[in-house]
């Protein structure tokens, strides 16, 4: 039989391999099993496996390792096959997911390959599903490294909502960090750094880092540089996971857009990708192909490719009409829609600008399209809706219009890089910034008429406030006393910022505390602005760019000021507030001016779509407009109508017949909107119930007590002093629900280093150790024999080789055994035993002899290796699929690294970082080969000898 000390020096049991006398001092070399490693102790040093038996913390050391065991179990995945896996995220995260999240995170992690499309409609938190994928993937050890490429509008959000629900801290890196790292580490030919190495989490925006194939003034040489330093080191940074927010914005017009490259070297880089998008086919099916392709280029090489049943695996999608909340209650209240028209003739000077400059708009969108000037055609529907916005708009427009004439006069505008395609997904400011300064041969009379309208503008303007921003003050004080709250919040859009400084002097002049947002402002000064609304501000004054990715649910009410040509972009500005957690009705409310085309449009809509409510039942402007081309079928009609003065009854029925039509064949052929998915609100509920935050408290509670630490409960949590001195006040196991964390509290979970450590960290037993005799309340009383728990572990047997592999090196499964006081096994009895444990009242009997101890082990040693092997079998089972998937990994990344090395201009660095990666990729190959070779391992963790319980 073994030798079996206690090591008092390492404070566990040990095996003594052999001992040694020399000059009257006795040393021995024994193997400490919990940390595999054979070391040398004085002999003078071994005690008795009993030594370090306290019979009066005996029940304490049984709580804390069945407990433990049971987190261990969740962390490593290894429930039994038929409870499927346990989702650690939601668990994890101060989120509380809603089940339509639940769902979305079941399906991404229960494939081999995560790239999935994140298609949920606005508003329904995709934001929160991809935080949750990410954490559960790095909970399970698949990825280290993480991108997120956003809008510049959306960056700041996904920083702080990473940080604030899932505790993930993300750099938000500009081209200037770059270039710092630059200047602190110069390029060395063959010295290869690459500056994204320092950072293991980031955030990009989606136009700062696509390549370039030119710039005006660049040599070959620059241009190439620039992509180095932007572009290919990005694509080559080894990232394990890219998130895209807004994703159809890579699809781009062809493959050779810049977005599209940017997305197309990051999807081959990486084994796992998240492309984020509420309206993902566009009614474009060679940009959606394009974006499926990013997914997966072998099943998606062309358009043709694009068929729902192809295209439903690869896509998660929840519709807001299905969504629902833990409670199975609809997950968004119903909202109102009303129409404000505003009548100009008590405003004569103000009707006559708006007509003039419709005449204006009207005659120059003609001539442009006579002379094949799209960019002027694109101007003159610009200026028409600036028309409808306010005179402040209008007289600053054509200020800077009069002044890009007058500087240009027949020269071609220079420097113009955009494509017709790239102006469709632009706001209205930000075409207006685009635009402004077109100018075209043959428009010398322009200057004139901009100058008589300039002069009117500036009349009515020196004449009084406008007749639109007079009725928003009536409509704000009529909706306080409707809403009984003289501090109610309004949300209030417009399309262009000069029409958002004439609202925020005119409102704070009557005593309102007004917040702006607008595309142009930086992050911390959007932020700021945000903090505003929230806390004193009653107003927020928006346009729809500074708008993107806002999330006010405190406020209900949406004012548009003036409408855009598309009901979406419409659509999108009520979401800021109509999106998870509003408790009120939502309340929106349309400006138009009376008799004007676009309030005759929207009469004229209305009117038609009552037809539709009664042949359908469907209410919503937007359930009957949410196709995927209606806003570019409501912007073309709106300029036939208004710049070729077509009859408005037959275009709007084309436009809604075309609706329809589009309607009926995304039902039949959509390859996106046909996919829908069914929360499961019973696993979402369960998950929710899941014991692992008792599991965690209840663990390190044992422990404390185990080693001499201490917990004290009050109002704000538990006060733990650990057995370091170290201590912990407010501390919370499990989030209250609907209830934050106040800066007083301490979310203890697996994220907490210690708290893991405890779970992962357990000590074996050894043969002999002192086994104890207990009775355990809630047990059946009939149940009395031997109860033993197990860590079956697989080890790759090269486990201190491997650098470049990305699979886990070891993986565990537990296991429990009970053998009745007949000898016989009963694994589910071992199983109810184990549940029981963690939360039951253990009496401590006594100790078994060391004889008596040593043979309950071997018997239990004995069972769980008879019914240990199928457990194995399943480890060998994963261990040959992460197999699998890192050669499909590293194939992706050594691929995409050639290919982007192979770009670099420099032939000495090129040459020099291909055979860096030859030799890294023959390391790898080695280490795969080593893999291979797995070694089995069972380790004890805790027996017992239990008792019947005793009738009352």
């Amino acid at each position: 039989m073994a030798d079996w000390k206690y090591s008092t020096i390492h404070k566990s049991a040990c095996k003594v391999v052999d001992e040694q006398t020399l000059w009257g001092q006795t040393v021995c070399r024994v193997w400490l099993p919990n940390q595999d490693a054979v070391v040398r102790v004085h002999r003078s040093s071994l005690r008795p496996l009993n030594a370090d038996l306290q019979p009066e913390t005996e029940a304490f050391r049984i709580s804390y390792v069945a407990s433990a065991a049971k987190v261990a179990e969740v962390l490593e995945g290894s429930r039994r096959p038929k409870d499927g896996h346990v989702l650690l995220a939601p668990m994890e995260s101060s989120v509380i997911p809603l089940p339509h999240q639940i769902h979305a995170l079941s399906r991404a992690i229960s494939g081999d390959r995560v790239r999935y499309l994140l298609a949920d409609e606005v508003g329904l938190g995709k934001t929160i599903e991809a935080g949750l994928i990410l954490r559960e993937l790095k909970l399970r050890g698949l990825v280290l490294r993480t991108l997120i490429v956003a809008p510049k509008s959306l960056a700041l959000q996904w920083q702080a909502e990473m940080s604030t629900h899932f505790n993930e801290g993300f750099a938000l890196v500009n081209a200037s960090d770059l270039e710092a790292y630059e200047r602190m580490m110069p390029l060395k030919a063959g010295a290869g750094s690459n500056p994204w190495h320092h950072f293991p989490q980031a955030i990009i925006t989606t136009d700062a880092f696509k390549p370039i194939t030119r710039r005006r003034g660049w040599s070959r040489e620059a241009v190439q540089r620039y992509n180095l330093l932007r572009h290919d080191r990005l694509v080559t940074a080894q990232w394990d996971l890219v998130i895209v927010d807004e994703a159809h914005r890579l699809g781009g017009a062809t493959d050779s857009v810049a977005r599209y490259k940017l997305g197309q070297g990051l999807a081959e880089s990486a084994p796992y990708l998240l492309l984020l998008s509420a309206t993902p086919h566009q009614g474009k099916s060679d940009a959606f192909a394009r974006l499926m392709g990013l997914l997966d280029a072998s099943n998606f090489p062309d358009s043709e490719s694009i068929k729902r049943d192809r295209v439903a695996p690869f896509v998660i999608r929840t519709e807001k009409r299905s969504a629902v909340t833990a409670k199975g209650e609809p997950l968004f209240k119903p909202r109102t829609t009303r129409t404000l028209a505003v009548d100009l003739n008590n405003f004569p000077d103000q009707l006559k600008l708006y007509e003039e400059v419709t005449d204006y708009v009207r005659f120059g969108y003609n001539l442009a399209l006579h002379n094949r000037s799209p960019f002027i055609v694109f101007l003159m529907i610009l200026l028409q809706r600036i028309a409808s916005s306010s005179t402040r708009a209008i007289r600053s427009t054509l200020e800077r219009r009069l002044e890009k004439l007058e500087d240009m006069k027949d020269q071609d505008r220079s420097g113009i890089e955009l494509l017709i395609e790239d102006l469709e997904d632009l706001t209205g400011q930000e075409l207006l910034d685009e635009l402004l300064d077109v100018n075209e041969p043959g428009r010398k009379n322009e200057v004139e008429q901009v100058h008589y309208l300039l002069s009117l503008a500036k009349q009515v303007e020196t004449a009084g406030p406008d007749a639109k921003v007079l009725r928003l003050m009536e409509l704000i004080y009529q909706l306080q006393g409707e809403e009984k709250d003289d501090h109610l919040k309004l949300l209030i859009f417009t399309e262009f910022i000069g029409t958002q400084k004439m609202l925020q002097e005119f409102l704070q002049e009557r005593g309102f505390i007004c917040a702006t947002i607008n595309g142009s402002m930086e992050m911390e000064e959007r932020k700021k602005e945000q903090r505003s609304f929230a806390e004193e501000a009653r107003i927020m004054i928006s346009t729809d760019a500074g708008g993107e990715g806002l999330n006010l649910q405190f406020a209900h009410v949406v004012i548009n000021y003036d409408l855009p040509w598309n009901p979406m972009r419409v659509e999108q500005r009520i979401g800021r507030v109509d999106r998870i957690g509003q408790p009120k009705i939502v309340r929106a409310f349309n400006f138009v001016f009376q008799n004007s085309v676009e309030s005759r449009v929207l009469e004229v809509i209305e009117e038609k779509l009552s037809v539709i409510l009664e042949d359908t039942g469907i209410d919503k402007t937007h359930d009957i407009l949410d196709t995927p081309m209606a806003g570019e079928l409501y912007e073309q009609m709106m300029t036939r109508i208004v710049m070729e003065n077509r009859e408005i009854s037959p275009e709007v029925e084309n436009m809604l017949s075309a609706i329809e039509q589009e309607r009926v064949e995304l039902r039949e052929h959509s390859p996106v909107y046909g996919i829908k998915e069914t929360p499961d609100i019973d696993a979402a509920a369960s998950l929710q119930a899941h014991p692992l935050p008792e599991w965690v408290e209840q663990m390190t509670l044992s422990y404390l007590h185990l080693k001499g630490g201490d917990a004290i409960k009050n109002a704000n949590g538990w006060k733990l002093s650990w057995p370091d001195g170290e201590e912990m006040n407010g501390c919370l196991f499990r989030q209250r629900e609907s209830e934050p964390l106040s800066d007083r509290s301490c979310l203890l979970n697996l994220e907490n280093s210690r708290i893991r450590g405890l779970a992962l960290n357990l000590p074996q037993i050894a043969a002999g150790q002192p086994i104890p005799c207990v009775r355990i309340n809630g047990l059946p009383a009939t149940i009395s024999g031997l109860w033993g728990l197990f860590e079956i572990r697989l080890q790759i047997e090269m486990l201190h080789k491997m650098q470049f592999i990305r699979i886990p090196m070891i993986r565990k499964a537990h296991a429990c055994a009970f053998l009745s006081e007949e000898g016989r096994l009963f694994m589910p009895t071992a199983r109810h035993i184990w549940d029981t444990l963690p939360t039951a009242e253990i009496k401590v009997l006594n100790m078994l002899n060391q004889d008596d101890s040593t043979k309950a082990h071997l018997l239990l040693q004995e069972a769980i290796e008879q019914a240990g092997q199928e457990i194995f079998h399943s480890l060998e089972q994963a261990h040959l699929a992460s197999l699998t998937h890192e050669k499909e990994r590293a194939a992706v990344s050594f691929a995409s690294r050639r290919t982007a090395i192979k770009r670099v201009g420099l032939p000495e660095v090129r040459q020099f970082r291909l055979s860096r990666l030859k030799a890294e990729e023959n390391q790898w190959k080695e280490e795969l080969l080593s893999a291979q070779e797995t070694i089995p391992e069972v380790r004890p963790l805790l027996m017992m000898k239990i008792e019947k319980t005793q009738k009352n």
